[in-house]
């Protein structure tokens, strides 16, 4: 044994410091490498839809539905079932119900049926990942009710649960029970990107995911663009404040991170004070009156010439970034109401530039200054905000490979021809997973580096990976919202998506992103999303043979008349894998009140001919490994080389 491994072990002996308490932790996991397999969900592009998402989360796509169908018989009602499933998903609310109606029996019952649904989805798990979901508080009390499967001991339970009613504490083990069931029946969560933008409640969902005990996230474009306003990075928050004024969601800011916007509407409503402001009209309007609608598309327009101005500094700054055409202020012909872009002179739909000094078009105003100064200080300076971005930083990367997936928001850029590629940014060349890993790591500069030019680096990077066209979150081959807002003619509008979406179902090409990130290509698979499948039109997430799933389905209900759905989710269990359709939540109030659940078509992507275990994922892998190393650890205890505590 060299001195290396030694060391390691020496290392190991502090946790385990005698052979039986390793020879004990040996035992614990390998039983662990015999449990089912367990599940792991897949959802991308949620875009602040908070109840349908939560509803997901709560249900397992289903999950703790067919627990419920499985542990209580034909003697239960379908209405009694679905009761049951209402309230493990809900038994905070469901709870309130019954308290409300003075009727404690009812809920000694259900406290009853949520202990059972409890005990079944605590079955295939080991007591030490239980015991780790449960609250210190009702350790002891969960424990006993887990353990009451006998005839002898079920007496015992309905008195726990009688004394807990009557002390007042109903609703918490209600609580405790159904987390407990939501947590037990989803071993993994994969977030595939964006969370923000469109809808109204992104700050909820952050919120609910920083208290869910098992998710990893691979950054989307719009997560991206959110990091960076959070870092003040004023084309981050250009684009931020923008885009939520333009789904009439500046409540998000106000009253989910309060952000002060009257500087800024102050601002638009003077120097916007008479413009209609053609072409800045509201993609959907959540219950605004037309006074507020009329302000918010003053500031759409507003923050939208303050963006193109503060990226015509950064473009200026960054040459590397090849951005020069996104430039376009200083083409306008005023005498002819027109702009050429891309050698194309096309007709102007709105004229009114109050704020554009035509002999230095990308100056900003004294005010428009005050204001973008203002807006970054206010974003980095939100405590809530903060919060949501280092769970983003701890619990999420650009691209994750786990159990022969690799998931990624967008896509791997491609040349026409298929091959990777190649990226030229900050006078360096990247391909492929090469690409990824420095971008991954300019983005954790942003937030960490203590070098003002790496941090000022990954500053710009943020930026860029929300609109260049090299950058695998952005996928097109430019950002056309000046075009979107100025021009009619859809033309100008194009925006080319990379060739690595017309080429997925090349087998060669597929199988040459698979080799570059050193996965195998006969069992690997990619699960993006970014791209809204067009399902109602016939298209099939499913590509490349099934190597690749395109789960981008319309969470977002703004994307819902697109898709013909309300999102994919993707399902991994010890069965197969299934790609579940689903249909639009009626509400969060008839999810609760009438007991209503997501009707979601299952597909199946692939079968197994035999359930799988622990052993055959990569945690298994994992878990061998430390056995190997804790095997080796008893060798050094019995040779003497490391001596066991007394």
């Amino acid at each position: 044994m060299d001195r290396n491994e030694l060391a390691c072990l020496e290392a190991l002996s502090e946790l385990y410091p005698t052979a039986e308490e390793a020879a004990a932790e040996i035992a614990l996991l390998e039983g662990a490498l015999a449990l089912p397999r367990g599940t792991e969900l897949f959802a991308s592009d949620i875009h602040g839809e908070y109840n349908a998402f939560s509803h997901l989360l709560r249900s397992g796509s289903g999950a703790v539905r067919a627990l419920v169908e499985a542990t209580f018989d034909d003697s239960f009602l379908p209405d009694e079932r679905a009761e049951i499933a209402a309230s493990a998903l809900y038994p905070v609310e469901k709870v309130e119900m019954l308290l409300a109606a003075g009727d404690d029996e009812s809920l000694v019952v259900l406290l009853e049926c949520l202990a059972d649904l409890a005990r079944a989805a605590a079955a295939t798990q080991l007591t030490v990942k239980v015991d780790a979901l449960v609250p210190e508080d009702f350790t002891v009390v969960v424990e006993e009710l887990l353990a009451a499967n006998t005839p002898l001991k079920r007496p015992c339970a309905r008195a726990i649960i009688e004394g807990a009613v009557a002390a007042g504490a109903g609703a918490a083990l209600a609580e405790v029970l159904g987390q407990l069931v939501q947590h037990l029946v989803v071993d993994q969560l994969h977030l595939v990107g964006d969370v923000y933008d469109r809808g109204p409640a992104p700050a909820a969902i952050m919120d609910e995911l920083l208290d869910y005990p098992t998710v990893d996230v691979q950054w989307g474009n719009h997560d991206i663009l959110w990091m960076g306003a959070a870092l003040g990075q004023p084309g981050s928050v250009a684009n931020v404040v923008r885009i939520c004024a333009r789904y009439g969601n500046l409540s998000i800011l106000e009253d989910s991170y309060g952000i002060n916007l009257r500087p800024l509407a102050a601002f638009a409503a003077e120097a916007y004070a008479d413009d209609p402001c053609a072409g800045f009209a509201l993609k959907g309007n959540p219950g605004l009156t037309p006074t507020e609608t009329a302000l918010t598309e003053k500031i759409q327009k507003a923050m939208a010439i303050i963006q193109f101005k503060v990226e015509a500094a950064l473009i200026a700054e960054n040459p590397s970034f090849g951005l020069d055409d996104r430039n376009l202020l200083h083409l306008v012909n005023r005498e002819r109401g027109t702009v050429v872009v891309d050698g194309v002179e096309y007709e102007l739909t709105d004229t009114v530039f109050p704020t554009v000094d035509w002999s230095d078009p990308y100056r900003l105003t004294e005010d428009e200054t005050s204001v973008i100064e203002h807006l970054c200080a206010a974003f980095a300076n939100c405590e809530r905000l903060g919060r949501h971005m280092d769970f983003f930083l701890e619990h999420g990367s650009l691209y994750k490979i786990e159990n022969g997936n690799l998931m990624l928001h967008a896509c791997v850029p491609l040349a026409a021809d298929g091959s990777l590629l190649e990226v030229t940014l900050f006078g360096e060349t990247y391909r492929g997973r090469a690409l990824y890993d420095m971008v991954d790591a300019s983005v954790r500069a942003a937030f960490t580096a203590a070098d003002e030019a790496e941090r000022k680096r990954g500053l710009d990077m943020l930026w860029y990976l929300w609109l260049g066209p090299g950058s695998p979150l952005f996928a097109k081959s430019k950002m056309a919202t000046f075009e979107l807002y100025l021009i009619a003619d859809k033309a100008a509008r194009k925006e080319v998506k990379n060739p690595f979406y017309s080429l997925l179902d090349d087998p060669a090409v597929i199988d040459g992103i698979f080799r570059d990130f050193g996965m195998d290509p006969a069992t690997s698979r990619i699960v993006c999303g970014h791209v809204p499948v067009k399902a109602k039109d016939g298209e099939d997430p499913v590509k490349a043979e099934g190597r690749v799933l395109c789960i981008d389905g319309g969470f977002s209900a703004a994307y819902q008349k697109t898709t013909g759905l309300a999102g994919y989710t993707l399902v991994s269990n010890a069965e197969g894998l299934f790609l579940d359709a689903n249909e639009p939540l009626a509400s969060r109030e008839a999810a609760v009140e009438q007991n209503v659940d997501v009707a979601a078509e299952r597909r199946v992507i692939e079968r197994y001919d035999a359930p799988r275990t622990v052993a055959d994922t990569d945690e298994g892998a994992v878990l061998r490994q430390r056995i190997g190393n804790l095997h080796r650890l008893l060798g050094a205890y019995a040779a003497g080389l490391i001596a066991e505590e007394a």
